[in-house]
C-alpha cells in the first residue's frame, strides 16, 4: 500500500462504493430493527436506583445470590459479576417510600445470608429517579445541539453536497454504534454519551481532512472526471488517516483490554466509532458527495468583477 502511496498512483475506492452503500444501509437497517425491538440497557445514571459492588473470599455463586434476594423482596435486582469472579455488583430500580441507605443495608445483609460468606462493600451508589431523567435529558440535549452546530459550521464550510456527505456519515457512526450497544445490551452511562460526543468530533475531523484535499484538488485537477478526483484526494491523505487512526486505536485497545470494568463501555464506544468513523468518512460522506452530483463548477471560487470592468473592454 505504500509503495502505491508513493509512486502517486491513486487507489479506486470509489470502485467498491456501490458495494459500501449497501452494506452501510444494512448496517443502519439492522442497528434500528435492534434498537426499536430491544431498545436500550440504561444505567443507573439515567434510571436512578441503587448500585451495590461487593466483594466474597470465595468466587461468587450468583444463581444462589439470586434466589436469596429474591426471598427477601428484591427480586428485581440485577446480579453480575463485576471484573473477576468474587467482585458481584447488583442494581436495583428505586423504590419508592424507601431510602437509599436503608436499602443498601437489606441488600448487605441479604447477600450474607444467603452466601455464607464473608461480605466487603466496596461501593454502594444512590440516583433517584428525578435526577436520572435530568441526566437523561441533558445527555440527549448535549448530542443533539453539537449534531446541529456540526450541521451549521459544515454548511458554512463546504458546498452542500459535501456537507450532506458529512453530516449523513455521522449519523451513520452513531447509529450503528448505538446498535452495536443495543444488541449487546450493554449498559449505557454518561460515560457513553462522552464516547459518542468523541465519536462524533474524530469522525467530523477526518471528513474535514478529505474534504479539503477534494475541494483543492478539484480546482487543481482540471483534466479528470469526478471520481478520479476523489480516489486522487483519498489516497493522498490515506497515509495521515491510517497513522492518526491506528496511534488512536492502539491506545483504546489498551484501555479495552486493561482499562478494567469501569470504562469497558467507554472504550468499546470508541473503538467502534473510529473504526466506523475512518471508514465512513471515504465510503459514505466522500462517496455520497459524489453520488449527489458533486462536480468541478461547485467548488470553484466565485469570480467577481472589478468595477468598470466593462468600460474598459469598450475602450479602443
Amino acid at each position: 500500500m505504500f509503495q502505491i502511496l508513493k509512486a502517486r498512483q491513486a487507489i479506486d475506492f470509489m470502485r467498491w462504493s456501490k458495494f459500501a452503500f449497501v452494506f452501510s444501509g444494512l448496517m443502519i437497517a439492522a442497528s434500528l430493527f435492534t434498537i426499536s425491538t430491544k431498545w436500550f440497557n440504561w444505567g443507573l445514571d439515567f434510571t436512578g436506583g441503587t448500585l451495590i459492588e461487593v466483594s466474597f473470599e470465595q468466587p461468587a455463586n450468583l444463581p444462589v445470590l439470586r434466589e436469596a434476594l429474591a426471598k427477601d423482596g428484591f427480586a428485581d435486582a440485577t446480579v453480575q459479576n463485576f471484573g473477576s469472579a468474587h467482585d458481584v455488583m447488583v442494581r436495583m430500580r428505586p423504590r419508592e417510600g424507601t431510602k437509599g441507605e436503608v436499602v443498601g443495608n437489606q441488600v448487605l445483609e441479604s447477600l450474607k445470608k444467603g452466601s455464607g460468606d464473608q461480605v466487603e462493600l466496596k461501593r454502594i451508589e444512590f440516583v433517584g429517579p428525578n435526577v436520572g431523567g435530568e441526566l437523561a435529558e441533558a445527555g440527549g440535549l448535549a448530542i443533539l445541539i453539537s449534531l446541529l452546530c456540526i450541521l451549521m459550521y459544515v454548511s458554512m464550510r463546504f458546498e452542500w453536497r459535501l456537507s450532506a456527505g458529512a453530516v449523513l456519515a455521522l449519523a451513520h457512526d452513531v447509529t450503528i454504534t448505538l446498535g452495536v450497544f443495543s444488541f449487546l445490551q450493554i449498559e449505557i452511562d454518561l460515560t457513553i454519551v462522552a464516547a459518542l460526543l468523541t465519536v462524533v468530533g474524530y469522525s467530523l475531523n477526518d471528513t474535514i481532512v478529505v474534504f479539503d484535499r477534494i475541494r483543492e484538488n478539484f480546482r487543481k485537477i482540471r483534466n479528470s472526471e469526478p471520481w478520479e478526483v476523489m480516489n486522487h484526494s483519498i489516497t493522498q491523505t490515506l497515509s495521515r488517516t491510517l497513522i492518526t487512526s491506528g496511534t488512536t486505536l492502539f491506545v483504546v485497545i489498551a484501555l479495552f483490554t486493561q482499562g478494567g470494568a469501569n470504562i469497558h463501555g467507554f472504550a468499546l464506544a470508541l473503538l467502534l466509532g473510529i473504526t466506523v468513523g475512518t471508514y465512513s468518512s471515504i465510503y459514505v460522506a466522500s462517496a455520497l458527495a459524489l453520488k449527489l452530483g458533486l462536480t468541478r463548477e461547485h467548488l470553484m471560487p466565485v469570480q467577481i468583477e472589478k468595477e468598470g470592468a466593462d468600460q474598459d473592454t469598450m475602450m479602443p
